[in-house]
This record gives C-alpha cells, structure tokens and sequence, in this order.
C-alpha cells in the first residue's frame, strides 16, 4: 500500500486540513471516532493510504496537526472530530508567530522541528511504502510560510525519493489578512520552487467569487471557503483512496503534469458547482462536468486560464460514465479550443476515472491545470514585495530574528526567474531549442545532450 503523510501546518492549514478528513471520513464510512459504518468494501480496499488500523478496528489518520499557537488546536481538539486523531498527533506551541515568516523559519519554529519530525519518522516506519507527504497551509502568515518552509527543507533532506504535494492558500489581491503577507508569500514561493514537486495554489478571491457568483451565496464564510477547498481536495486525492477504471497516484501528476522542474505551480477546480436553490432543476451530464471544469469561474486561484496557454492538464472524474465519452468530450473541448494549449506537448490532458461519486453527486470532476496564466498571481505578489522592500518597510522584524538583507534580494530573483519562465512558454520557444539551420541539428542536439 502507498501511503501517505498529512501535515497541517497553522490556523489556516489546520482548518482546511479538519475539513478534509471530514469529508474523507464521510466518503469511505469511517464516523468521528474512527469506527467503520461504511456500505461497500469499495470504501476499506485503500483506506490505508490516509488511515493506519489501530486496536478493535479502529482507524486512525495519518496526519500530523502543528500551530506554533494554541488556539486553533483548541479548536480541533474540542471539535467534533477531536477524538478521530491521536492526542500526540497534536503539536502545538503557545509563543505563536506573529505572522512573521523569521520566527516560523528561524526562531519559534526551530524549537518545535525536533518533536515534529520525531512524529513524522514514526508514522514513516510504519508505512509499508510511504509515497510521499501531503502538505495543507497558507503562506500569508507565519507559521505556514516560515516553518513549512523550514519543514520541506528537512523532509527533502531526509526522504530525498518522496513526493512532497501541497495545498498552498496564497495572498489575494483583494483579500488579505495582515500587511506583510508579500514578505511571508515571497519567502514561502523561493521554498516552494527547490522543495516542492507540486503545489496546487488556492487563493480567498477566489473563493469568494465562487461562492458568491456561483453558490449564490451571499456572505459567505471562511467555513463556506474551507467546504469547496475540501472537496477539490478529496477530488485529486480520490483515485489515491478508491479503484477505478483508471488512477493516477503522487507520482504519476508529477510526470504527467510538471515539463520543466520549476514549472510544478498547479490551479485547481471542481465541478459540479450550482446553488442549491438550481440543484434539482438540473441533471449533470458527462459533457457538463467537463464543460465547468474549463470554466475558468471554477478555477480557485485568481489568475485567468484565457491569457495564458495550458502546459499540461489532468481531469479526475467520478462516477458511472463512459470512457468513450469522456475522451470524445477530452477531444472535443481541445480541438474547440488548440489555441489555448501548447501546441508542441501533444496529448497534454491526462484523465483519471474513478467509479464512486462523492455522496450528494451522481457525477463530479476535479481540475488540475499547469497553466501559464499563474504568473499573473506571482505577479502580483512580487509587485507589492517589491513596493515595500524598496522602503525597507517592517524589515527589521525579520532582521530582528536573524534574517539577512540577501536572502529578500535572492527571493525577489528567484520568484521574477519563475515568472520569467511561464511567460517565457507561452510563446512557441521550439526555435529557441532548435535552431533554423536543419543541417546542423543534429550537431546542435548532440552538443547539447
């Protein structure tokens, strides 16, 4: 079995990491205190990819819950679901870090590694086949930008052939929580280029334009934002913790989704979306699930799919369907629209189908797209980081945990080379590999390779 590690990291992390494993619970019968109800052995057949077995048949996840604060803790830990985890699975400290990236990296975050690790090498030992980790946090704030950073560095380091995902909440460019989340987002990025393979970017703007053009609903909560980030969660995850007709697993998107190493900044959507008030006036078909999961309305980072091109795309669908018309609707929606796709990777769609629906669907899709169109999102990041460094704005609450000037200079660099690339391939750059001279190809190619 290969399984995998969760770590939530922070207030935001924690919250949308809780959600998950409701929603995952619910999907394969497992109720709040870990005992089986579930209706099919469907449900039990790769439960063991999120879950160990404990004593009396009870199912434990594999997760691992770290606030340098406790008040979220708090709140998972009187939840109803608190009695789902194990109490050492809770990792907590009471310093907090201030929203500041330093103290997560440098300082607070240090003092808590040791035990974290710890945890993590033991629920590594018992795996049979660890795949890789699963990583839930923000990098607006301190403790998900700073010490996830300082975390991935160490779990890079000491499981080198692991896959390292993460569901990464970014700043938006009108939702913000506190002023220096350029700072903390631009540090957490230059991590997250060198430690992780894939890093599905969520942003609240988003969010909230989903939840209100969409879902109809009028003020929605971060509860509300948490639900629909859970369900595309549990939508990539699926073909992970259920057989179908075809899966794909961690390793399988890396390859089939990331060209260049740098280039594994992924946007994520799901489908069906509808208000409940035009629910039970519609029924969902094959055609529409992939029709909305295209819409660039359901995509969940404030970036539009339309300006830049598609590097490579891999749809999950669930439910009883045809594969002959999935890949009808697959070709269709790619020949309609070649103009939007990179025209020199061919066959850039991968599809994975799943025959169990989430409970309340008859059919459901979930969206991974590598599109160019990101670099408007870092973009905007870099914008306003380079705004206030310029000014040396709040710096000396970095420097005064140990951080030095270079290391915003090196960050700055290394986020504009990553927009440099996505912008780079949104244009044919075959030429630039290839030079117009056929007969000296072949020398070309050999001298390169």
């Amino acid at each position: 079995m290969r399984e995998i590690i969760h770590i939530q990291l922070g207030q935001a992390g924690n919250n949308i990491g809780n959600k998950f494993w409701e929603n995952i619970c619910d999907e394969h019968g497992v109720d709040p205190c870990g005992k089986w109800h579930g209706e099919t052995d469907l449900q039990l057949e790769r439960i063991n990819v999120y879950f160990n077995e404990g004593i009396r048949n009870r199912f434990i996840p594999r997760a691992v819950c770290v606030d340098l604060e406790s008040s979220a803790m708090e709140c998972l830990r009187s939840g109803p679901f608190a009695r789902l985890f194990k109490p050492e699975s809770f990792i907590f400290d009471g310093q907090g870090a201030g929203n500041n990236f330093a103290k997560g990296r440098y300082t607070e975050g240090v003092e808590l590694m040791d035990t974290v690790l710890e945890y993590i090498r033991k629920e590594a030992e018992a795996c049979d086949l660890l795949q890789g980790f699963q990583i839930v946090h923000s990098i607006g704030g301190g403790t998900g930008s700073g010490m996830g950073s300082l975390l991935m560095d160490k779990l890079k380091e000491e499981y080198t052939d692991r896959i390292i995902s993460t569901f990464t909440i970014v700043p938006s460019p009108k939702v913000s929580d506190t002023v220096v989340e350029p700072y903390n987002a631009t540090l957490a990025i230059t991590n997250l280029i060198h430690n992780s393979d894939e890093t599905y970017n969520i942003d609240n703007e988003a969010l909230h334009d989903i939840c209100f053009r969409t879902l109809k609903l009028a003020g929605p909560s971060y509860g509300d934002l948490n639900h629909v980030i859970a369900a595309a969660m549990a939508g990539i995850t699926t073909c992970m913790r259920f057989p179908g007709q075809l899966n794909t697993d961690l390793r399988k998107i890396k390859v089939n989704m990331v060209p260049f190493p740098n280039l594994h900044f992924f946007v994520p959507g799901f489908a069906p979306l509808t208000s409940r008030g035009n629910q039970p006036y519609k029924d969902i078909t094959v055609s529409d699930i992939i029709r909305q999961l295209f819409d660039a309305r359901n995509m969940m980072a404030a970036c539009d799919p339309r300006k830049g091109k598609y590097l490579t795309v891999t749809s999950i669908l669930r439910g009883k369907m045809s594969m002959k018309e999935v890949d009808d609707n697959m070709h269709n929606i790619q020949d309609k629209n070649s103009a939007s796709f990179i025209e020199w990777i061919p066959n850039n769609i991968k599809t994975a189908v799943c025959d169990i629906p989430p409970r309340g669907y008859k059919l459901s899709g979930t969206f991974i797209a590598n599109n160019t169109a990101i670099h408007e999102l870092f973009n905007r990041i870099i914008t306003a980081f380079s705004a206030m460094y310029r000014r040396r704005a709040f710096l000396h609450w970095y420097t005064g945990e140990g951080m030095d000037d270079m290391e915003f200079i090196e960050a700055e660099s290394c986020v504009i080379d990553l927009i440099s690339e996505y912008q780079r391939f949104e244009i044919n750059v075959l030429d630039e590999f290839y030079p117009e001279d056929e007969d000296n190809n072949d020398d070309y190619i050999n001298e390169t390779y």
